[in-house]
């Protein structure tokens, strides 16, 4: 019988036929069935464009939450700009892989540049994709930030530190799929993690996804409107 790529993925990389997500709306669902027990009060739902978002939209319908984004940006090598180096979030929140900056004798100053370039591309997004709605209000809230899974978590990482910088009381991660490294250097950041499948043989997001398709950034928008039905 035929087996696609994708299924020997799922055979090889997380050897349970039911871990294998049909797309990201699926991936969506699964984890608001494993966030329907958590206490939600005035929480909110931030998911990491753009797949992120619609892993967002199904979680927050699936919950009756707002929904919302956020952006951060990673922040590529000078000579090879697909090399992550660092990420940065909207309000100027910087991490840095201090050990890669290292072995490429670069420094934070190195960086600024790009930096401030990632920020202005992070508020065009936002503008973007946002229009003119106010952005939500984080303090005291509990947020919920969602992307469509985590590979080194750079981005992530900066996206949970801003969060907290702007007062959210309780943050919870939900990704579908992220290996347990991953996930270990993250714990500390948040006060608690969902996620549905953490493998140790994790090569890319992307092959955990029967239908791993990029979305545009109309579809955020579609999913960002008032009313849209996710």
């Amino acid at each position: 019988m035929f087996i696609n790529k994708y299924e020997r993925n799922q055979k090889r990389c997380l050897g349970v036929g039911s871990l294998l997500f049909k797309d990201r709306v699926d991936a969506g669902r699964r984890l608001a069935e494993r966030l329907a027990g958590e206490a939600l009060p005035d929480a909110l739902v931030l998911g990491i464009p753009r797949g992120g978002v619609v892993v967002a939209a199904e979680v927050a319908r699936a919950l009756d939450l707002p929904l919302d984004i956020i952006v951060p940006r990673k922040i590529g090598a000078p000579a090879n700009p697909e090399l992550a180096v660092g990420a940065v979030a909207q309000d100027g929140t910087v991490i840095y892989n201090t050990a890669l900056l290292r072995r490429l004798h670069l420094d934070e100053a190195d960086l600024a540049e790009q930096v401030q370039a990632e920020i202005r591309e992070i508020e065009r997004r936002m503008a973007l994709y946002r229009g003119s709605r106010v952005p939500p209000k984080l303090g005291g809230r509990t947020v919920i930030l969602v992307d469509d899974g985590v590979a080194t978590g750079y981005t992530v990482l900066a996206a949970l530190r801003s969060l907290r910088r702007a007062g959210a009381k309780k943050i919870i991660l939900a990704v579908p799929v992220a290996p347990p490294e991953t996930l270990a250097r993250l714990k500390p950041e948040v006060d608690h993690i969902v996620c549905l499948a953490s493998p140790h043989d994790f090569w890319a997001v992307g092959q955990f996804y029967q239908d791993f398709r990029q979305n545009s950034n109309q579809d955020v928008i579609a999913l960002l409107r008032p009313g849209a039905d996710a």
